[in-house]
Protein backbone atom coordinates (compact mmCIF):
# COMPACT_ATOMS: atom_id res chain seq x y z
CA UNK A 1 0.00 0.00 0.00
CA UNK A 2 1.06 3.53 -0.75
CA UNK A 3 0.45 6.56 1.40
CA UNK A 4 -3.12 7.70 0.89
CA UNK A 5 -1.81 11.18 0.14
CA UNK A 6 -0.14 9.86 -3.04
CA UNK A 7 -3.59 10.05 -4.67
CA UNK A 8 -3.75 13.75 -3.90
CA UNK A 9 -1.25 14.47 -6.69
CA UNK A 10 -3.34 13.19 -9.61
CA UNK A 11 -6.35 14.99 -8.11
CA UNK A 12 -4.35 18.22 -7.91
CA UNK A 13 -3.27 17.69 -11.52
CA UNK A 14 -6.94 17.45 -12.56
CA UNK A 15 -7.74 20.62 -10.61
CA UNK A 16 -4.87 22.35 -12.39
CA UNK A 17 -6.27 21.16 -15.71
CA UNK A 18 -9.69 22.62 -14.86
CA UNK A 19 -8.12 26.01 -14.12
CA UNK A 20 -5.94 25.84 -17.25
CA UNK A 21 -9.03 25.25 -19.41
CA UNK A 22 -10.82 28.07 -17.55
CA UNK A 23 -7.96 30.42 -18.42
CA UNK A 24 -8.14 29.25 -22.05
CA UNK A 25 -11.88 29.89 -21.98
CA UNK A 26 -11.47 33.46 -20.76
CA UNK A 27 -8.60 34.14 -23.18
CA UNK A 28 -10.78 33.14 -26.12
CA UNK A 29 -14.27 34.18 -25.05
CA UNK A 30 -13.70 37.74 -23.83
CA UNK A 31 -11.68 38.89 -26.88
CA UNK A 32 -14.25 37.36 -29.25
CA UNK A 33 -17.11 39.05 -27.42
CA UNK A 34 -15.27 42.40 -27.56
CA UNK A 35 -14.27 41.98 -31.20
CA UNK A 36 -17.80 41.06 -32.29
CA UNK A 37 -19.55 43.48 -29.86
CA UNK A 38 -21.53 40.70 -28.18
CA UNK A 39 -23.30 41.92 -25.07
CA UNK A 40 -22.91 39.50 -22.12
CA UNK A 41 -26.68 39.23 -21.69
CA UNK A 42 -26.96 38.01 -25.29
CA UNK A 43 -25.13 34.82 -24.28
CA UNK A 44 -26.82 34.13 -20.96
CA UNK A 45 -27.66 30.50 -21.76
CA UNK A 46 -25.60 27.69 -23.28
CA UNK A 47 -27.88 27.72 -26.32
CA UNK A 48 -27.41 31.44 -26.83
CA UNK A 49 -23.67 31.05 -26.36
CA UNK A 50 -23.46 28.27 -28.95
CA UNK A 51 -25.45 30.34 -31.43
CA UNK A 52 -23.57 33.60 -30.90
CA UNK A 53 -19.97 32.51 -30.46
CA UNK A 54 -17.68 31.25 -33.21
CA UNK A 55 -15.30 29.39 -30.89
CA UNK A 56 -16.92 27.34 -28.10
CA UNK A 57 -14.22 24.66 -27.80
CA UNK A 58 -12.85 25.74 -24.41
CA UNK A 59 -16.35 26.33 -22.98
CA UNK A 60 -17.52 22.93 -24.21
CA UNK A 61 -14.52 21.20 -22.69
CA UNK A 62 -14.77 23.16 -19.45
CA UNK A 63 -18.30 21.79 -18.93
CA UNK A 64 -17.03 18.31 -19.77
CA UNK A 65 -14.51 18.55 -16.93
CA UNK A 66 -17.43 18.38 -14.48
CA UNK A 67 -18.94 15.20 -15.89
CA UNK A 68 -16.90 11.96 -15.90
CA UNK A 69 -14.12 13.39 -13.69
CA UNK A 70 -16.58 13.41 -10.78
CA UNK A 71 -16.16 9.61 -10.67
CA UNK A 72 -12.39 10.09 -10.67
CA UNK A 73 -12.46 12.41 -7.67
CA UNK A 74 -14.92 10.15 -5.83
CA UNK A 75 -12.77 7.09 -6.53
CA UNK A 76 -9.58 8.75 -5.35
CA UNK A 77 -11.22 10.06 -2.20
CA UNK A 78 -12.82 6.66 -1.52
CA UNK A 79 -9.45 4.94 -1.97
CA UNK A 80 -7.83 7.43 0.40
CA UNK A 81 -10.55 7.05 3.04
CA UNK A 82 -10.63 3.25 2.96
CA UNK A 83 -6.89 2.68 2.76
CA UNK A 84 -6.88 1.24 -0.75
CA UNK A 85 -4.17 3.50 -2.12
CA UNK A 86 -2.41 0.78 -4.09
CA UNK A 87 0.08 1.15 -6.90
CA UNK A 88 -2.58 -0.05 -9.34
CA UNK A 89 -5.09 2.56 -8.19
CA UNK A 90 -2.42 5.27 -8.40
CA UNK A 91 -1.41 4.17 -11.91
CA UNK A 92 -5.02 4.25 -13.08
CA UNK A 93 -5.48 7.68 -11.52
CA UNK A 94 -2.47 9.02 -13.42
CA UNK A 95 -3.61 7.25 -16.61
CA UNK A 96 -6.97 9.02 -16.28
CA UNK A 97 -5.23 12.38 -15.81
CA UNK A 98 -3.00 11.73 -18.82
CA UNK A 99 -5.98 10.84 -20.98
CA UNK A 100 -7.84 13.95 -19.84
CA UNK A 101 -4.80 16.10 -20.66
CA UNK A 102 -4.73 14.66 -24.17
CA UNK A 103 -8.45 15.19 -24.47
CA UNK A 104 -8.14 18.81 -23.32
CA UNK A 105 -5.37 19.57 -25.81
CA UNK A 106 -7.44 18.09 -28.60
CA UNK A 107 -10.75 19.63 -27.51
CA UNK A 108 -9.29 23.12 -27.08
CA UNK A 109 -7.03 22.81 -30.12
CA UNK A 110 -7.71 21.12 -33.44
CA UNK A 111 -10.80 19.41 -31.99
CA UNK A 112 -10.58 16.25 -34.09
CA UNK A 113 -13.52 14.19 -32.88
CA UNK A 114 -11.94 10.74 -33.26
CA UNK A 115 -8.77 11.77 -31.40
CA UNK A 116 -10.87 13.33 -28.67
CA UNK A 117 -12.99 10.18 -28.54
CA UNK A 118 -9.90 7.96 -28.25
CA UNK A 119 -8.68 10.00 -25.30
CA UNK A 120 -12.16 9.83 -23.76
CA UNK A 121 -12.23 6.02 -24.10
CA UNK A 122 -8.73 5.75 -22.63
CA UNK A 123 -9.78 7.87 -19.65
CA UNK A 124 -12.98 5.90 -19.11
CA UNK A 125 -11.04 2.64 -19.29
CA UNK A 126 -8.56 3.86 -16.66
CA UNK A 127 -11.47 5.01 -14.51
CA UNK A 128 -13.21 1.65 -14.87
CA UNK A 129 -10.07 -0.21 -13.80
CA UNK A 130 -9.58 2.17 -10.88
CA UNK A 131 -13.11 1.42 -9.65
CA UNK A 132 -12.76 -2.33 -10.30
CA UNK A 133 -9.65 -2.39 -8.14
CA UNK A 134 -11.51 -0.57 -5.38
CA UNK A 135 -14.45 -2.96 -5.59
CA UNK A 136 -12.19 -6.02 -5.53
CA UNK A 137 -10.29 -4.68 -2.52
CA UNK A 138 -13.49 -3.90 -0.69
CA UNK A 139 -14.84 -7.36 -1.50
CA UNK A 140 -11.65 -8.90 -0.08
CA UNK A 141 -10.60 -10.42 -3.40
CA UNK A 142 -7.37 -8.39 -3.68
Amino acid sequence: MLAASSLAWPMLAMVALVFAVAVRLFLTRIPEMKRRSIHPQAVASAKQMAEAMEDTRAADHFRNLFETPVLFYAGCLAAMQTGVATTGVLLMAWAFVGARLLMAFEACGRNKVMRRFQAFIAGCTALLFLWLQLALHWAGVL
